[in-house]
């Protein structure tokens, strides 16, 4: 018999997540507010739910990868919520990237009503989330990952095991956040730069790709500013929230990051001009004064 598998949320991670269970052989029920969506992925042979409180009746594992912390809670514990209606021994991943405080809280109110959880924020982005290749940084009790091992499997390239307390996995995602928002900043700022001394942009993402100024976000989000796409993939709004994570973190031991604050700025600033919906390399368009590609 399959084993039943729940992913709540059909994002471009979600979605991914849920096409490589099937791939795997499991039977994956999913939920998504978007119907449009739900069905695409009932028509590929996965299984519609109602809402999440159907979908973890159903299901030994339910994977949440939704946006933030409160939308995690919703699905979890609001009305219609998946957790009260799972099986004892049951396993939630908590996929989604949110403060680490709050990943440890949600492992005791699990905990407390008979499920298991691991913190498994994932990266990778929906390419390597459509091929089962994501990493995942997770932590939590053994008795998790021996439930749950070969969803792991199905879904990841790489599963970092980093402790058996709720919440070390939260804290690894978010300083990969850090360095992910400051290098996509760092990129759109040298890009600019590029523009406003009439460099041929072309040119300059060949010559920096191949020198010791690269960066895996560069090498990956500049081809959006070069062909004029801002279609979103992360968008810029999720980058306004995940350094805002980081620095209400580090806040609280009082703890310095000043290329992270004055990234999360540039971030803001795209978004309150009215690009937090497009694609994160849209930061590019705060800087004043430069032409930029546009799309073909």
């Amino acid at each position: 018999m399959k084993r039943q598998v729940g992913v709540i949320g059909l994002g471009a991670m979600g979605l991914g997540v849920a096409r490589s269970l099937l791939r795997a052989g499991f039977t994956v029920h999913a939920y998504d507010l978007r119907s449009d969506v739900l069905q695409r992925f009932a028509n590929e042979g996965g299984v519609a739910a109602a809402n999440p409180a159907a979908l973890g009746a159903q299901c030994d594992i339910v994977i949440t990868l939704v946006v933030n912390a409160q939308q995690t809670d919703a699905v979890l514990f609001g009305a219609d919520g998946a957790a009260p209606a799972m099986k004892p021994g049951s396993v939630v991943l908590s996929s989604a990237t949110v403060p680490p405080a709050f990943a440890a809280e949600l492992g005791r109110r699990l905990e407390a009503g008979g499920l298991l959880m691991l913190d498994a924020p994932v990266s990778g982005g929906a390419a390597r989330a459509a091929t089962g290749e994501m990493t995942l940084m997770t932590s939590g009790p053994a008795a998790a990952y021996d439930v749950c091992e070969d969803v792991l499997d199905a879904i990841a390239a790489k599963v970092y095991r980093l402790g058996t307390e709720h919440g070390i996995g939260s804290k690894v995602k978010i300083i990969n956040q850090l360095l992910a928002g400051v290098h996509i900043a760092a990129a759109a700022e040298a890009m600019a730069l590029g523009l406003r001394e009439g460099v041929d942009p072309e040119m300059l993402y060949e010559v920096i790709t191949h020198s010791a100024g690269n960066s895996w976000m560069f090498e990956n989000r500049v081809p959006h500013i070069l062909h004029g796409n801002y279609a979103p993939l992360s968008a810029v709004d999720i980058f306004v929230k995940d350094l805002g994570l980081v620095l209400d973190t580090a806040r609280t031991t009082k703890f310095p990051l000043p290329l992270s604050a004055a990234a999360h700025q540039m971030f803001m600033m795209a978004s309150t001009a009215g690009h937090g919906g497009e694609d994160d390399s849209a930061v590019i368009k705060v800087f004043p004064g430069i032409e930029l590609p546009k799309s073909a």
